[in-house]
């Protein structure tokens, strides 16, 4: 059994202001970035390829707050973070904080596969990415009008959801390839208006992105700051693998449980070593999406 998940954000989602014409551009987003991953699986790629594609796909996609159409620092900045994690051999990097790196999952994963470190942020990170031949771009690439309006309104003292009808919610991808092979990836701009520097869950391994093979692998959107307090992403493959829990199971206790016991709202995208995924939250709405060599595809809200 080989599969692929996706999310692009979980949050109160204001279906009064979503509309059907935009409710259909989501549903195509998701689908291109589901199927493009999904067609590296069926061609029997790498768990690790397939979660890097779909997660480009919904980076470059100004719909989503990961690259282009990111969340803006109270600055006005654009500034992303991405990881990515291989349950095989548990190698693993971040990117955080980066400005000018146009597909941040792609440098995260150069800095795995070609470094020896684990995070590498800001200009560090830029750095890096020029050393291995990545063309920076400017930092108004990735800033859309709809992000500024988002900025004004929450400079303005307005409260705006963290799920609303403008590029929204931390994109994520997790996959079981042929060989039994789990990995995950996970890209941000993080929250609106935030202190610039600010680094939330999504890079920081244990937290917003895990992978291992035999438990399961693990991508997660939301308050990145309750995520991380709770190492959430590890915490769910250690509950599968050390105390016999189903994925199911461990999803449901870390989303509902513990993360609302601290007042975290978000969402879970995992696979387990058999190809069974979990797609859950306790927020209004999460864009999702899931597909497996067994027939199952769906796309949801």
């Amino acid at each position: 059994m080989y599969a692929i998940a996706i999310h692009g954000g979980a949050g109160a989602l204001p279906w009064q202001h979503l509309s059907l014409e935009l409710q259909r551009r989501y549903d195509s987003a998701l689908a291109v970035a589901l199927d493009r991953g999904y067609a590296v699986l069926a061609d029997g790629g790498s768990s690790l390829d397939a979660v890097t594609t779909a997660v480009r796909i919904l980076e470059d996609d100004p719909l989503f707050n990961a690259g282009r159409g990111a969340a803006l620092t109270r600055e006005g900045t654009a500034e992303l973070d991405a990881a990515i994690m291989d349950g095989n051999t548990l190698r693993a990097a971040g990117v955080a904080a980066v400005r000018h790196v146009q597909n941040p999952i792609e440098l995260a994963r150069r800095v795995m596969e070609n470094s020896r470190h684990v995070l590498l942020v800001g200009a560090g990170a830029e750095e890096f990415a020029l050393a291995e031949g990545f063309e920076l771009v400017p930092n108004a690439y990735f800033r859309v009008p709809e992000r500024q309006a988002e900025l004004d309104l929450l400079r303005g003292g307005h409260s705006v959801s963290e799920l609303m009808p403008v590029p929204s919610g931390t994109v994520g991808a997790v996959a079981r390839d042929a060989h039994g092979n789990l990995a995950a990836a996970t890209s941000t701009g993080g929250m609106a208006d935030k202190h610039p520097g600010r680094v939330g869950d999504s890079p920081i391994i244990g937290a917003g992105t895990y992978a291992r093979n035999g438990a399961c692998a693990v991508s997660a959107t939301g308050h990145g700051e309750f995520f991380m307090r709770l190492v959430a992403a590890h915490h769910i493959c250690a509950s599968v693998q050390y105390r016999g829990l189903s994925l199911q199971e461990a999803v449901h206790e870390t989303i509902h449980e513990h993360l609302a016991a601290l007042g975290g709202r978000g969402g879970i995208i995992a696979v387990d070593a058999d190809g069974r995924m979990i797609l859950d939250f306790n927020t209004e709405g999460m864009f999702r999406a899931a597909r497996d060599s067994g027939g199952r595809r769906e796309i949801s809200l």
